[in-house]
């Protein structure tokens, strides 16, 4: 299983795309059917809803924000995980997180977004 190809898919083609068409396609191509989201504020399931909460979520980043890994996804036994940021394109990162993926087949059965608390 390659992990790494599978999470930096899903940052690039579901998270960081805008076009809805094109993130559609390629859920469909990375998560399983009844696949599920969880965040830390909501759970989704589906690809339509997986695809409308990335929607939502972008809509409430600003304008040129970005998905960017932090070191290559690693992961072993049907468990992946990715270290990310979010900000202005070549600027600092805004936010953190880490994305932890069940997979099964290949494909992610279910993926859990953690957002990292901001330095006090």
């Amino acid at each position: 299983m390659d992990f790494e190809k599978l999470m930096q898919a899903n940052l690039d083609l579901v998270f960081g795309e805008h076009d809805s068409a094109r993130r559609i396609a390629a859920i469909r191509d990375i998560y399983h059917e009844d696949a599920e989201l969880h965040e830390p504020d909501r759970s989704v399931r589906g690809h339509e809803a997986i695809s409308q909460a990335v929607t939502d979520l972008q809509g409430h980043l600003p304008a040129g924000f970005v998905f960017t890994a932090v070191r290559p996804a690693s992961g072993h036994n049907g468990v992946g995980r990715l270290q990310w940021g979010a900000g202005p394109a070549g600027g600092p990162f805004a936010v953190t997180g880490t994305d932890v993926a069940h997979v099964d087949g290949g494909l992610i059965r279910t993926l859990h977004v953690f957002l990292d608390q901001p330095d006090p």
